[in-house]
């Protein structure tokens, strides 16, 4: 049996990248920052409908001493990691010249700071003595484009994108593979701030005629980390629909 740790567990793409690891098999660390009853429900819940052993674990992962304490929690409960998927991620939509100090320093922080505390912890514990492993980003589609009102987020999602590149050509020879998934327009909590209107716009604009679901994303996310997909590595795979070709 694998183990897998999942960033941002409790959130919407993360409760069904927890629920698609555990159907295969996998015991599963949730991991939340402030969702704590939802986390703790689904790992009760994906332990009692898979037979799986679960987690829940909390951090921040902006700040390196959280990420460590997280590592110490999820190894004490489910012993050695096979698999990181850095899920935990924020969005903001501002104009450029009215992003504040505090919104680049939390943008940057979760996005792309947690990535790295995760990644090093993750491959220093376990993947490079244990010369095996997969690590998951999940970056987004607007990192390999850029969006306007989000040049923050963009550019922190473009740097995981370069994180992934980069270190899957540094692991390799440890038996390490990193990869990264850039969703489209996935239906999440998320997206409840827009309207009707612009979900129909956005819903044209993509190629399928269709906007993506958390479980789209977790099937796409369980491949990557299976060993069905053992020869890939270094590789961004756009789940969006068509709407970044």
């Amino acid at each position: 049996m694998k183990t897998v740790l999942i960033t941002g567990g409790a959130g919407g793409i993360g409760a069904a990248l927890c629920t698609g690891f555990a159907r295969e098999g996998c015991a599963v660390a949730v991991h939340y920052h402030t969702k704590k009853e939802k986390a703790e429900q689904l790992a009760a819940c994906l332990a009692e409908t898979y037979g799986v052993k679960t987690a829940a674990v909390q951090a921040d992962v902006s700040r390196s001493e959280d990420v460590k304490r997280l590592f110490d929690e999820a190894d004490s409960a489910l012993g050695s990691l096979d698999i990181l998927v850095n899920n935990a991620g924020t969005a903001q939509q501002k104009l450029f010249t009215d992003i504040t100090d505090a919104d680049w320093d939390a943008m940057v922080g979760t996005n792309l700071s947690g990535v790295f505390y995760c990644c090093r912890e993750a491959l220093r514990r376990h993947m490079l003595p244990n010369h095996s492993g997969v690590i998951l980003n999940i970056s987004s589609m607007w990192g390999q484009v850029g969006a306007s009102c989000e040049v923050h987020y963009s550019a922190v999602k473009a740097g995981v994108i370069g994180l992934t590149k980069a270190l899957a050509k540094e692991v390799g020879l440890s038996g390490v593979r990193v990869n990264a998934i850039a969703p489209g327009v996935v239906m999440t909590e998320m997206m409840a701030s827009f309207d009707s209107e612009t979900l129909a716009a956005l819903r044209e604009e993509t190629p399928l005629n269709a906007l993506g679901t958390p479980g789209e994303i977790a099937d796409a996310a369980v491949f990557l980390c299976s060993d069905r997909a053992k020869f890939i590595t270094g590789q961004i795979l756009g789940v969006n629909g068509g709407f970044i070709i």
